[in-house]
């Protein structure tokens, strides 16, 4: 195998195939990236065997064609700190040894055999939903800040993808819960037949971002029975989704919150970031109280102090005092795409309804806490 390539080109294709391997894994193997000449492609393909990424080169040179597998992480670091536009060549030796050389550098790295490398290939039967991509890149921003770390709720690690029916339009609805807060956002699609709901795990959910930041193209959506892929560009995710069943989340939405606050996003983020300083632990929450004309955000921390501060806001409602976790306050409004925070609470325990009014197809919901 000979080839020469843009240092570019392969670091933008690396930087996602390193993120997909697991640092910590019993199989040496699985810590290596699979670089395969056929057909006047390079195919850069990675796996930690619950996602599988694969990206298609085009635009190299070649002499030989031929597939090693060699250090993902290695590669990488030797990418990232080669000069910009940077022309490299690869010769594999042997089996064992590939050397890289780029102007004035030269490496010779250690691989492992082709045939050790995981086979994951699978057969999507469906024809796949084309969706736009940066709407989905904004569908998973929104729902991913609300995905649980609880491994004993193992299906709510991650985003429940899902068709749903409003005024006879089709939506592509994205949820997720930690049971604290929970996140919705959805795009319309043409009506879809067949269309089986997954849990996509929490992984998948990042490097999907990371790969629809660099690349705006529509996505291939193609689905089997334990699989789900997505097609962009030239490059693909294959993961496992997660197996089990996600609760009625529209249970914990509330429909009746008549207090309503509004008070500017921008002014409401930098008045919490600002009060929350004199908290060394953030999870100590943030009281915010509710009057006409203003809002007083107010932080007590019994280690190092209190902050306070005074924000106007419109409030329909009588005085009410409510505490929050400052961090999913902050997770959340940082979402907003409106000038405007729209805030739809009942009192000071029961859930509170978070809206955008930019994006009417998204909300959040959030559970107030004792302070």
């Amino acid at each position: 195998m000979q080839f020469q390539i843009n240092r570019d080109v392969l670091l933008k294709s690396l930087s996602i195939a390193h993120n997909i391997i697991e640092r910590k894994n019993t199989l040496p193997i699985l810590s290596n990236v699979l670089l395969e000449i056929k057909k006047d492609k390079l195919n850069i393909v990675a796996t930690d065997l619950d996602i599988l990424f694969i990206d298609e080169i085009t635009d190299f040179k070649f002499s030989k064609e031929g597939s090693t597998t060699t250090s993902a992480t290695v590669l990488f670091d030797i990418l990232k700190k080669l000069p910009q536009n940077t022309e490299i060549s690869f010769s594999l030796q042997n089996e064992n040894k590939l050397n890289i050389s780029a102007e004035n550098s030269k490496f010779n790295l250690l691989c492992l055999p082709v045939d050790n490398f995981p086979s994951l290939s699978e057969n999507f039967q469906t024809d796949g939903i084309n969706i736009n991509g940066e709407k989905f890149l904004s569908l998973l921003n929104k729902t991913k800040i609300s995905m649980s770390n609880d491994e004993t709720r193992h299906y709510l690690n991650g985003i429940y993808v899902h068709i749903t029916e409003s005024e006879k339009t089709s939506y592509l609805t994205g949820v997720a819960t930690d049971s604290h807060r929970l996140s919705s956002s959805s795009i319309t699609l043409d009506k879809i037949d067949n269309f089986k709901p997954f849990i996509l795990p929490k992984k998948a959910v990042f490097q999907l971002c990371n790969l629809l930041q660099e690349n705006k193209e529509n996505i291939l959506l193609n689905s089997s029975e334990t699989k789900i892929q997505f097609k962009i560009g030239k490059s693909k995710i294959i993961s496992k989704v997660i197996d089990g069943k996600f609760p009625d989340y529209k249970k914990v939405v509330p429909q009746n919150n008549n207090k309503t606050l509004e008070v500017d996003t921008k002014d409401f983020i930098h008045s919490v970031e600002r009060v929350i300083t004199v908290s060394i632990d953030r999870k100590e929450g943030v009281k915010i109280a509710l009057k006409k004309g203003e809002i007083e955000l107010f932080v007590n921390s019994s280690s190092s102090g209190e902050g306070r501060e005074n924000l106007k806001a419109d409030y329909n409602s009588e005085d009410l005092i409510v505490g929050f976790n400052s961090r999913y306050l902050l997770d959340i409004a940082s979402e907003i795409q409106d000038k405007k925070l729209i805030i739809n609470l009942n009192d000071s325990v029961s859930p509170v309804l978070i809206q955008d009014n930019s994006d009417k197809n998204s909300y959040f919901v959030i559970m107030p806490m004792k302070i």
